[in-house]
């Protein structure tokens, strides 16, 4: 029997396509093609800026450069500690803007998280709301969730007060 290489997902191969498809979404990527600054975590608009606009703050980032400085322990407020993909704290509207990316390239059951939008939304807005900041949630999707079968899903989204983009963040998204 032939081996037929999977090139679309499931198993092992849905870790290492959705890794490429994070990196290829890079946050910070992003910021550098448009100008900004980056200092340890935090953007700036020009590098002489004093005053940062916000902090890109990705998985465990978004505790130890952002949460934690900030007063705020998960354990007070989560039973679990939540890792977002990427995230992007903007001190000027005090927003956080919690970024998910999904990837997926055929059959398989990435699309059937996609509908947990509205339940993390509001576990971090449980870390968020003590401090004064609203939450964003936001998805990137690939190319594959354009398809007519995920109408229904994408219309929840919308429902539920969360966001998606195919492919790329534009920063107008994140308040920039």
């Amino acid at each position: 029997m032939a081996i037929i290489t999977n090139d679309h997902g499931g198993g092992n191969q849905t870790n290492i396509n959705g890794f490429a498809f994070e990196q290829a979404t890079s946050l910070d990527d992003a910021f550098l093609e448009h100008g900004y600054y980056l200092s340890n975590h935090e953007v700036f608009d020009h590098p002489l800026m004093l005053e940062p606009l916000g902090v890109s703050a990705p998985k465990h980032f978004l505790y130890s450069h952002f949460l934690i400085p900030n007063g705020i322990e998960y354990e007070n407020f989560n039973s679990k500690k939540w890792l977002p993909d990427e995230a992007f704290v903007n001190y000027h509207t005090k927003t956080a803007y919690i970024i998910e990316k999904k990837f997926q390239s055929g059959r398989g059951s990435v699309d059937e998280k996609l509908p947990n939008c509205h339940f993390k939304k509001l576990e971090y807005e449980k870390l968020f709301h003590p401090i004064g900041y609203q939450v964003e949630f936001l998805y990137i999707l690939s190319d594959w969730f354009k398809r007519p079968q995920y109408a229904d899903t994408l219309a929840y989204i919308e429902m539920m007060g969360c966001y998606y983009y195919y492919n790329t963040l534009p920063l107008h998204a994140i308040g920039l």
